[in-house]
């Protein structure tokens, strides 16, 4: 019976390690998926899944990075698009090495002026996709694989006007680092990426007239390299400039009804 066992262990490595190795990135044809990815092609990898809304542009990274990337159109807000991900996975039977939870909606508005569609839409897309894929991808991954979670520091504290996608990232960010402790034993880390302000285009750069200020403001680069640096090291928590270590640490410092009430009066001729 101990040889049979032995045996069979040593045949689960085999299958194991003749799987293609794989990365998995949501979200992949934004400015920050875009530099995950050119962090991703430089790992040991067979393939990268690339999935995003827009077919031309996820054909846009095949002819930039070449065959290695698989441009899979798909929009997780649809239960049954979520729901193939399971399927895809069963018949290819891959090894997953990364998992990057990138994809994510962002608005800022009044709470009170949200549709129930961009509520629906908000907290699927932040917490609902990012824990199903998780779930779909752990059984196959293995001692060494790695999540990020891409957060924010939003996530660090209250942020009104900013409310629901700063609770979406505060529920990401306890449940990646509540996981990584679970999956810890198994040699599977879990990262909650925390960057302030990323400079893509999806950033509103005019509100009323007015040129919108964003202190601390970095390139999706620097954020992808810390996170993938962060990450092989295994650590739960990535930040990526002195400006959100300072922030991190002020909001643990200070009453959060301080904190709500500077946010207040920097956004205030905005509103």
């Amino acid at each position: 019976m101990l040889f049979k066992a032995f045996c069979d262990i040593l045949f689960d490595m085999k299958n194991k390690d003749n799987c293609k190795k794989i990365a998995i990135i949501t979200g992949a044809t934004g400015g920050l998926g875009h530099a995950f990815i050119k962090e991703l092609i430089q790992q040991s990898l067979d393939e990268i899944w690339a999935f995003g809304r827009n077919t031309e542009r996820l054909d846009a990274l095949v002819h930039e990075f070449g065959n290695q990337i698989l441009p899979i159109c798909k929009d997780f807000t649809n239960r049954h698009d979520l729901a193939s991900i399971e399927k895809l996975l069963e018949e290819q039977q891959p090894q997953i090495q990364y998992l990057i939870n990138n994809a994510g909606i962002a608005k800022m508005n009044a709470s009170k002026a949200l549709t129930i569609p961009e509520i629906e839409s908000m907290i699927d897309l932040n917490c609902k996709v990012p824990v199903i894929l998780i779930n779909y991808c752990l059984p196959y991954m293995t001692r060494g694989s790695k999540i990020l979670n891409i957060c924010s520091a939003a996530a660090f504290q209250p942020v009104p006007y900013l409310n629901l996608y700063a609770s979406t990232k505060a529920f990401e960010r306890s449940y990646a680092r509540a996981l990584h402790m679970e999956l810890k034993p198994l040699g599977i880390s879990v990262t909650a990426v925390c960057p302030s302000w990323i400079n893509t285009d999806l950033l509103t750069k005019e509100i009323k007239g007015k040129k919108v200020r964003f202190p601390g403001i970095v390139s999706p680069k620097r954020v992808a390299e810390q996170a993938i640096k962060d990450a092989n090291k295994g650590k739960d928590m990535s930040v990526c400039s002195l400006y959100v270590k300072c922030q991190h640490v002020n909001v643990k410092l200070m009453p959060q009804r301080w904190t709500m009430k500077i946010w207040m009066r920097s956004i205030k001729k905005y509103l």
